[in-house]
């Protein structure tokens, strides 16, 4: 439950997702995101009217403070990319600090309205932002997309973007669902458009918030129907049908893409 206008108790002991720029807050030597009571988070007073309340985790509060692009200096914390947060394999954490980020960029990108341009106001019961002015109102905005591991007999269609190629790894295929789109269709069309082959027998796996930046994606598998590989040359420039046991370097399985794979692994060896 996210909550807005909330009370503090100062002496209790909080989880805060607290971002500078785009980067979050975390001590040094310990991880996960801060662990502290408000009485000690003296720097981030200035935005006590801002805190958001984002959910719980092992009983304890979880805060959003968003700092902007204020600068902390602070020898026992330093600034990290969210993406730290998955290499701990604590996906609940991840979660949450993912609709953290997802509720500070919401915050700082509707100040105003989008359709007369005055200054937008927080809604108390419901996280939304209200134009006064024309009633236009906003909500975060979810990405719905598409991932999806494609089987054919003993192997699996890796496929391989500019910023998988720069990692020097191969991944499921993804993409956004367009307006007026089925997510079965989005599977189809995405794949068809990106490596040129058709698909069957989809099944849904599962779901993970994915807060680069506000995508939400939804995992299939899929058996391969008929075609042959050709990528687009755009969004993939290199795929391949890969055994499953003589795989390249995939994503790790506290990501949905990871978890699409072992999922087909896991299915080719049971047969």
């Amino acid at each position: 439950m996210i909550k807005q206008n909330i009370q503090i108790q100062g002496d209790s002991q909080n989880i805060w997702f607290i971002f500078s720029a785009e980067k979050l807050l975390v001590p040094f030597g310990q991880p996960g995101p801060l662990i502290e009571t408000w009485d000690n988070l003296q720097f981030a007073h200035a935005y006590k009217e801002q805190v958001v309340q984002i959910g719980e985790h092992n009983g304890q509060t979880c805060y959003l403070v968003d700092m902007g692009n204020e600068q902390v200096l602070q020898q026992d914390i330093h600034l990290t990319h969210l993406r730290s947060l998955l290499m701990q394999d604590d996906l609940e954490v991840f979660a949450i600090a993912a609709r953290a980020w997802q509720v500070a960029l919401f915050l700082r990108t509707h100040r105003f309205c989008g359709q007369c341009g005055s200054t937008m106001q927080k809604i108390d019961w419901e996280m939304a932002m209200h134009c006064h002015r024309c009633n236009h109102r906003c909500y975060p905005r979810i990405s719905p997309c598409i991932i999806v591991a494609i089987r054919n007999g003993d192997k699996i269609l890796l496929a391989q973007g500019k910023p998988q190629k720069e990692r020097n790894m191969f991944s499921t295929l993804a993409g956004f669902v367009e307006s007026g789109e089925t997510l079965e269709h989005a599977v189809h069309r995405e794949v068809f458009e990106e490596v040129g082959v058709a698909v069957k027998n989809l099944r849904y796996v599962s779901s993970q918030p994915w807060p680069f930046p506000h995508s939400l994606m939804v995992g299939f598998l899929a058996d391969f129907d008929s075609g042959d590989i050709k990528v687009d040359g755009h969004e993939i420039i290199e795929a391949h049908w890969f055994k499953y046991d003589e795989l390249p370097n995939i994503p790790p399985k506290f990501s949905i893409a990871g978890q699409l794979i072992e999922r087909t692994i896991e299915e080719i060896c049971a047969d």
